[in-house]
């Protein structure tokens, strides 16, 4: 049997990123990323493989894989874990470094108020210019590198450096240190969106689980309803046949005229049987054309449906063992996985919500370097002068040598005198752990009903298969009896046409017992989690 993979990838475009996370495209790739929106939707795949004699041959394991590869429901539930992905990308955000560059312009002028101006009419041309790399550490640290630098030039007398270029270059480091300090709560929300992915795996696994048996259900659906038209077509056989023999007696006056009417009476209820099986059939097909995906395809919408797949019991049907399914199930289920995973966000929750609770107390520091250039002017001797002519390069240099230094350090400390915010929080965060809890009970007890009802179904099907088995011979055995009978002239037609309503009756029981142990063998695979190990079905997912 073919491995059947579902792979779901995701292929992010990011931006610079911390090493431990995704790696990052090209840088200028992101600037110029242009969104295409998606108009059409691909077409179902994997029928044309199917189709043979102008119909849909399909085993149960077939309908499975095109219900997983063409099923509306199962795409759209994919897609919920993209958007998880999406989710765990921008947690990372927090720690993408960012570069801030701002440039400007402005000239004023202004009358002299006083003679230490310098000039009567006081004009000034200033071009600042400011770069800045700012990033966050896992620690909590937050750093950041500064340019600096400022032309300004004026037609004051008292400037010694005009145009004069001023540079400054900054280190700054901030550092929590009790509130928001340390990896586990800057890392926080990336170990939620991690979690919260994994409960997003965990939903998609319940949703192909519920669509491999939904599929599986309308297989014997179609199945059932075909096998079904089967016996009523044979009963209306029988109920023909009976009835052209009692025309044949009529006409030679061995039959009296009023007891015709019985079996012609027969014959037109049974048509009418057929007639609603035959559009029951219709019915039951279109819902499961729909499941494959098979409507999507005009050109294979219109073809028969040939579900070849048994509905007889195999030589060896062991009875499963209640507590080891109910074991299984609570270990191999997807619910359980969204539980354990919730639990684990509830607790970095409290964590959180009591690091909310802290003083906050921040401890910076800063050094600097400074420089300054451009042409210097003597206004000594009243006229000035250049004495010396210089530009940025000169401001760079003095910034280089480190002769200008700068620094310091400062301590903030914030203590709300009450933080109910803060309470609230810490509130919620133990009510939701404490729900979790209960939610986990209560899945604990929701899977142990399932699994021994499941069991209980399996067991009630497999009784009713050899009941019903042992009933259609009977049945059979009746038939012929009431046949020779009334072929022997001892009996009335009454009792043959009740007897071939009764065999109709055994045969529809007997093909709804093995249908009903097919559906309860999926029943139990599911509740217990073993339905995609048994038709093989693995689900994937790369890695971002």
């Amino acid at each position: 049997m073919k491995r059947l993979t579902i792979t779901a990838i995701l292929v992010f475009l990011a931006s610079a990123a911390p090493a431990q996370t995704f790696p990052a495209p090209n840088y200028f790739e992101q600037f110029f990323v242009k969104a295409r929106p998606v108009k059409r939707l691909p077409q179902p795949a994997g029928l044309d493989q199917f189709v043979q004699d102008g119909k849909l041959h399909l085993s149960l394991t077939d309908a499975i894989r095109l219900t997983l590869s063409n099923n509306t429901n199962v795409q759209v539930n994919l897609l919920s874990i993209s958007t998880s992905k999406n989710s765990l990308l921008r947690a990372h955000g927090p720690f993408d470094p960012v570069i801030t560059t701002s440039f400007n312009a402005a000239r004023s002028t202004s009358p002299s108020v006083t003679s230490l101006s310098g000039a009567q009419t006081l004009s000034t041309l200033s071009q600042p210019f400011n770069s800045t790399y700012s990033q966050l550490f896992g620690t909590g640290t937050t750093y950041s590198v500064s340019m600096v630098a400022n032309r300004s030039a004026n037609n004051s007398t008292f400037s010694t450096f005009n145009p004069s270029i001023s540079s400054e270059m900054r280190i700054s480091i901030s550092q929590p240190l009790l509130r928001n300090r340390g990896w586990f709560l800057t890392r926080a929300p990336i170990s939620v969106a991690q979690r919260n992915l994994k409960i997003s795996r965990a939903n998609f696994e319940q949703t192909v689980n519920d669509a491999m048996l939904s599929a599986i259900n309308q297989y014997w659906d179609v199945v059932q309803a075909r096998q079904n038209l089967e016996v009523l077509r044979e009963s209306l056989t029988l109920a023909e046949a009976s009835y052209n023999r009692d025309k044949r007696a009529l006409e030679l006056g061995a039959l009296s005229p009023l007891d015709i009417y019985r079996s012609e009476a027969q014959v037109a209820q049974r048509k009418v049987s057929l007639i609603q099986a035959e559009y029951q059939l219709k019915q039951t097909e279109d819902t499961f054309r729909q499941t494959i995906g098979a409507d999507l395809d005009p050109s294979v919408a219109a073809l028969d449906l040939d579900l070849y797949e048994s509905s007889e019991l195999g030589a060896d049907t062991p009875t499963p063992d209640l507590e080891k399914v109910i074991q299984q199930a609570l270990t191999s289920r997807p619910e359980m996985t969204q539980i354990e995973e919730q639990s684990a966000i509830d607790e970095i929750n409290l964590r959180v919500a009591a690091n909310g609770l802290k003083p906050d107390l921040t401890f910076g520091s800063f050094y600097s370097s400074n420089g300054v250039g451009g042409n210097q002017i003597v206004t000594g001797s009243g006229t000035p002068v250049v004495v010396a002519q210089g530009g940025l390069l000169d401001s760079l240099d003095q910034l280089g040598s480190l002769g200008f230094p700068g620094y310091g350090f400062n301590l903030q400390l914030r203590l709300p005198l009450r933080n109910r915010s803060a309470q609230a929080d810490m509130g919620n965060a133990l009510v939701n752990q404490r729900r979790t809890l209960y939610l986990r009970r209560l899945r604990e007890q929701a899977i142990s009903l399932e699994s021994r009802n499941a069991v209980h179904q399996l067991e009630q099907a497999k009784l009713s298969v050899a009941a019903g088995k042992l009933a259609r011979d009977l049945a059979q055995k009746q038939l012929q009896a009431e046949q020779r009978k009334y072929e022997l002239g001892a009996e009335v037609i009454f009792f043959v046409l009740d007897a071939q309503n009764q065999l109709s009756q055994a045969e529809q029981s007997l093909l709804q017992a093995q249908i009903g142990y097919q559906r309860a063998q999926a029943t139990l695979d599911r509740v217990s989690g073993d339905l995609l190990k048994r038709f093989d079905v693995e689900i994937t997912h790369q890695e971002p």
